[in-house]
């Protein structure tokens, strides 16, 4: 499909800077077919029923974000996934400029060494691995907010930019429509009947990677690592086969679902690295309904939620969010769309 009809303009001011405080007070537009419906993430277990079970991406962002320098001049590593206890590939800046050999200085002693090229990103070996790299990290990295939230991280976002049910360390980016549930919300999904499960995701920085090519067969997804585990699995497949619905939070949580789907929908076991890229006309065998953020335009995650709620469903949700003054993105409002039958 042409990427330009996933395009459309959206007002720079309605991109959130900030979450809504509570959480849980960010609003919702439930898509229903042509039905939209304006609500708070706080009214979520009114649309679901007693059986129905949510899925939850339990990844756990880490501060991938680096600033230091090469010699004199400024550097920064997004981290993106790690290859060996000391060996990462990142995006770089400034990416043309750095050569296998230089080395990079971080604060506090942290250093790497530049490996090579790896398609975009750049490979680098640290002088700590393990457990020690990880600790250094937490102490100078930085908090890896999109691009798109124009101001320096500070320490409100890393409570702000990781769901309250994190757990499995990992990503580089969070999965944000798990940014909204609070704990008296989870507690009120389970009081209403709503089952809930966890899989893990680890969100890689190519989430960030803008779709360049003119068609949707032309663009290359990067692997991320998954597992959905056995339990997890047959819970889903239990809740299922009672007449509950499958509620994927996030299109993290709906890719790896889809990723571990059987023909038949059942969900199996799995981990390990996926690519899937879900585009309209790509079958969806999960989920029934799906909570997700509002997505940049030409992205692969608005070619997602088209895939599964159709082209035309969320091009007019879109045109009602903007009109409504909906706020976008990471730390923006969140929306619960239904998969037609």
């Amino acid at each position: 499909m042409r990427v330009d009809l996933f395009d459309f303009d959206l007002p720079s001011q309605l991109i959130a800077a900030r979450p809504a405080r509570p959480r849980d007070a960010a609003r919702l537009l439930h898509v229903n077919g042509e039905k939209l419906t304006d609500s708070v993430v706080g009214a979520l277990p009114s649309f679901l029923a007693a059986g129905d079970i949510m899925v939850f991406n339990d990844t756990r962002v880490f501060p991938a974000r680096l600033l230091g320098v090469r010699g004199t001049v400024p550097v920064e590593l997004l981290l993106h996934k790690q290859q060996s206890p000391a060996e990462w590939v990142a995006f770089a800046r400034p990416a043309k400029r750095l050569k296998p050999g230089q080395q990079l200085d971080f604060p506090a002693g942290l250093a790497a060494e530049v490996l090579g090229r790896e398609g975009p990103f750049l490979k680098v070996r640290f002088n700590l691995e393990g457990a020690a790299l990880r600790a250094k990290l937490a102490e100078v990295g930085h908090v890896p907010l999109p691009p798109y939230i124009d101001r320096p991280d500070d320490d409100q976002d890393r409570a702000d930019y990781q769901t309250v049910y994190a757990k499995a360390e990992g990503a580089v980016a969070a999965p944000t429509a798990g940014l909204h549930f609070t704990p008296a919300l989870l507690g009120a999904l389970d009081a209403a009947g709503v089952q809930r499960a966890h899989v893990t995701l680890h969100v890689g920085a190519g989430t960030f990677l803008p779709v360049s090519a003119e068609d949707t067969k032309d663009h290359v997804m990067h692997s991320e690592w998954g597992e959905v585990s056995a339990a997890t699995a047959a819970a889903i497949n239990a809740a299922r086969k009672k007449g509950g619905r499958l509620v994927a939070v996030g299109t993290t949580a709906l890719r790896l679902l889809e990723t571990a789907a059987r023909e038949d929908g059942t969900i199996a076991p799995f981990s390990g690295d996926t690519a899937i890229f879900i585009t309209p006309g790509v079958p969806i065998r999960s989920a029934d309904l799906l909570m997700t953020n509002f997505h940049l335009p030409r992205s692969t995650l608005f070619m997602l939620v088209a895939a599964f709620a159709g082209m035309e469903t969320m091009r007019a949700a879109y045109a009602h969010a903007i009109a409504q003054r909906y706020r976008f993105y990471s730390y923006g409002d969140s929306s619960l769309l239904v998969r037609p039958r």
